[in-house]
């Protein structure tokens, strides 16, 4: 069964190509949001904390702070509403996912920045 799913996924479902981001990065994706009749590019700039999955189902987790909360949100690479994504940062940090950066505050949540 799985191979059959693989092969689906790769030839009916649409994949958008974005530039290489990992857990660490600072990035901005613009999205399409509906109100109504209308449609409008809203964008959320954060930290990578995780990238999982792989194919058409891989999803990416975007951490910011509104003031003193986290707000965390979860993108599907292929949602149709996606627009762009932008690399801001290269973050330098040793793991894959870095959940961990949930309980830092002040000077302990600042991630090393990689020059490229």
């Amino acid at each position: 069964m799985e191979p059959l799913v693989k092969f689906v996924q790769e030839q009916f479902v649409e994949t958008k190509e974005f530039p290489q981001f990992s857990a660490g990065d600072t990035i901005t994706v613009y999205y399409e949001i509906k109100e109504g009749e209308k449609t409008r590019t809203q964008f959320f700039r954060g930290v990578v904390i995780q990238r999982r999955g792989s194919g058409a189902s891989e999803t990416f987790t975007i951490r910011k702070m509104s003031g003193t909360v986290g707000v965390e949100r979860i993108f599907p690479v292929n949602m149709p509403a996606l627009q762009k994504v932008e690399i801001n940062k290269r973050g330098k940090v040793r793991r894959a996912r870095i959940f961990y950066f949930r309980n830092l505050t002040g000077k302990k949540a600042r991630i090393k920045e990689v020059r490229r």
